[in-house]
């Protein structure tokens, strides 16, 4: 979907379990896309994503020791965002309730109503 080139790739070291290698390993990646400045994407994609996402989408993964591991996963959650963002939700048209759907309604009330009706204690009078 977006091309190697429009991706933008930073290294850190991660917090965490590790021991030493934790110390001296640089498996944090943070992956950065400017869609302002994005080749790759389309004129409607771009404007729907600067609308629902912003200028700038960043995504973080630091879950696993390894920064293979890492990139992969970051990866993979800036292809769910984006995919999320650019999803077009279909439009919604109200419609009437069917007359068989009117009745089921009316007589399932009027038996709750019989129902409660029989739990009342009778009336002295």
């Amino acid at each position: 979907m977006v091309a190697a080139d429009d991706l933008e790739w930073r290294f850190s070291g991660s917090g965490g379990p590790g021991g030493q290698h934790a110390n001296t390993a640089n498996t944090r990646v943070e992956l950065r896309l400017d869609v302002a400045a994005a080749r790759s994407l389309g004129p409607r994609q771009r404007a729907r994503l600067l609308e629902r996402l912003g200028p700038l989408v960043r995504v973080v993964a630091s879950d696993e020791r390894s920064q293979l591991r890492n990139r992969e996963l970051a990866r993979a959650r800036l292809a769910e965002r984006l995919a999320a963002a650019l999803r077009v939700e279909p439009v919604r048209r109200p419609t009437r309730p069917t007359l068989a759907s009117r009745e089921r309604r009316l007589t399932d009330k009027r038996r709750r109503a019989e129902r409660k009706e029989g739990r009342r204690p009778p009336e002295d009078g």
